[in-house]
């Protein structure tokens, strides 16, 4: 988009600046967009299918029957709300902690792409930024908890920091599998390499081992954002609220917001490891020629389908998460910590060996695939000689 800014202003070198400040502008403010409403709708689905699991019917009367406007009556309601701080609570901590937490989830979406292409900014490193940068939201929740001067808080926090550290391992050793196999940390790259018929490009189906990986990655993503049977940092009927006790108005909002968010963001990330990403089941672009090499547009609309089949594998993501909230009873918290070190740690490092194992013996696939090249990395970029060359031995210019 800078570059489109810069060829038709006609800026020169000195003012391209106001192009890279302006396309990022507009990725910002698109992510945001898209944030705001996936938690607005994450709220009125989770009412929904709570509803529908309790033999209730859920909001029926804000927005018509279906309560379509239920999420932004209580958005409303919520920022008329008095804006509480406890006595004994840490005043500047206690304000900023659901920011660095909502600053966290919405950074994420940063390097998640949507389709091919189209990524706010494409990195080589995707999924380990991701990662990395998604595992800072623990920082608002101790934060919180810490400052808000009440033991259940703090109780609640503490909770979250030892569930969410020690469920980060055997979730990146699900991650490094997909990433093994596809010969890159670049989602787009990762997402690519599972064009064609689900069965068997989507890397769920590569061999056994990725199978049981998708489902240990699951297990993770749950405990990482803190949804049932893994809710120990709320636990209403241990610790009040956990760290959200004190918390009112708005400020409580933006933890449910940054919950809902992330979410989004790990089954997308799940469904681009695991699920072929913006390729749908059917390969109906590539029947329809709806490529770049057919035209511009047809290029375009191929992507606007992956977009469509992207946001659907995210949505039944969050679905998955919602209906398994109100389903499965609440564990306790030695079961969530027996869960992980028992359990999800040997099962991820025993499928990433058998994977590794399983693509050194068969790199091509045992069932109608192909040999496909890795996807070159950076340490495989072809090098430009005329770079090379002005430079000496010593590395000077």
């Amino acid at each position: 988009m800078a570059d489109f800014l810069i060829y038709l202003l006609s800026l020169s070198p000195e003012w391209a600046w106001l192009a890279y400040t302006a396309a990022g502008l507009v990725h910002v403010v698109l992510v945001l967009v898209l944030v705001l409403i996936i938690g607005a709708a994450g709220t009125w689905a989770e009412r929904k299918v709570a509803g529908r699991i309790q033999d209730r019917l859920g909001p029926t009367r804000t927005g018509g029957r279906f309560g379509w406007l239920q999420s932004p009556a209580d958005g409303l309601k919520l920022l008329c709300k008095e804006d509480l701080v406890p006595a004994q609570a840490d005043r500047a901590l206690f304000l900023i902690a659901p920011y660095i937490s909502f600053c966290a989830a919405f950074c994420v979406f940063l390097a998640l792409p949507f389709a091919d292409g189209w990524v706010a900014l494409r990195l080589d490193v995707a999924a380990f930024f991701i990662l990395a940068v998604g595992g800072l939201e623990i920082l608002g929740v101790i934060l919180g908890g810490y400052a808000s001067g009440s033991k259940w808080s703090l109780y609640g926090a503490m909770r979250e920091a030892a569930q969410v550290v020690s469920y980060e391992i055997p979730l990146g050793i699900c991650v490094v599998i997909p990433v093994m196999i596809a010969g890159s940390m670049d989602l787009i790259e990762v997402a690519n390499g599972q064009a064609g018929w689900a069965f068997p490009s989507w890397y769920l189906f590569h061999d056994p081992f990725t199978f049981v990986t998708f489902w240990v990655y699951l297990t993770c993503i749950m405990a990482g954002t803190n949804r049932a049977p893994f809710d120990l940092p709320e636990a209403e009927s241990e610790l009040v609220a956990g760290f959200l006790t004190e918390y009112s108005g708005f400020r409580w909002s933006i933890f449910f917001m940054a919950e809902y968010a992330s979410m989004f963001a790990m089954s997308g990330l799940g469904a681009i490891l695991f699920l072929g990403g913006w390729h749908g089941p059917v390969p109906v672009a590539e029947l329809l020629h709806l490529t770049p090499e057919t035209g511009a547009l047809a290029g375009y609309l191929g992507n606007l389908l992956g977009l469509c089949n992207f946001l659907a594998k995210c949505t039944l993501g969050m679905l998955f998460m919602m209906w398994l909230r109100w389903t499965l009873p609440r564990l306790r918290i030695d079961q969530v910590m027996t869960t992980c070190l028992k359990y999800c740690v040997p099962l991820a490092s025993a499928m990433f060996l058998g994977a590794m194992l399983w693509t050194y013996a068969f790199p091509g696939g045992v069932i109608f695939r192909g040999y496909r090249e890795p996807s070159p990395t950076a340490a495989q970029a072809p090098v430009d000689e005329s770079v090379v060359h002005n430079f000496n031995y010593s590395g000077e210019r």
